[in-house]
């Protein structure tokens, strides 16, 4: 895959992050945004996009913009959840009480 042609850009207006190959939409993950807390809900990748690694792009790209802007992280998407799970160095964004926070919002 050319990571030159593949991009991940915030689209607060719609609540998600979209990511584009040459142009293309081919997956998005849609969030809640709380207080200092971002609640990720669902990631979907275009079918005809699948075995590329597109998800793992995603995921990397929207939990490295809440690091970046110090939100804790509410991986309420199985995927999103799983893909944490597989790199530990990402869970320390997780937080117990922000989990709460959003079951009750």
């Amino acid at each position: 895959m050319d990571s030159s042609a593949t991009k991940v850009t915030d689209n607060p207006e719609e609540h998600r992050f979209e990511l584009t190959v040459d142009g293309r939409l081919a997956g998005h993950v849609e969030y809640r945004l709380l207080s200092d807390t971002i609640v990720f809900t669902h990631t979907e990748v275009d079918p005809a996009f699948n075995g590329r690694g597109l998800g793992s792009v995603l995921a990397r790209a929207v939990l490295d913009s809440a690091r970046e802007r110090e939100l804790a992280v509410v991986a309420q998407c199985p995927f999103v959840r799983r893909w944490i799970e597989k790199h530990p160095d990402y869970a320390d964004l997780v937080s117990d009480s922000a989990s709460e926070e959003a079951s009750g919002a």
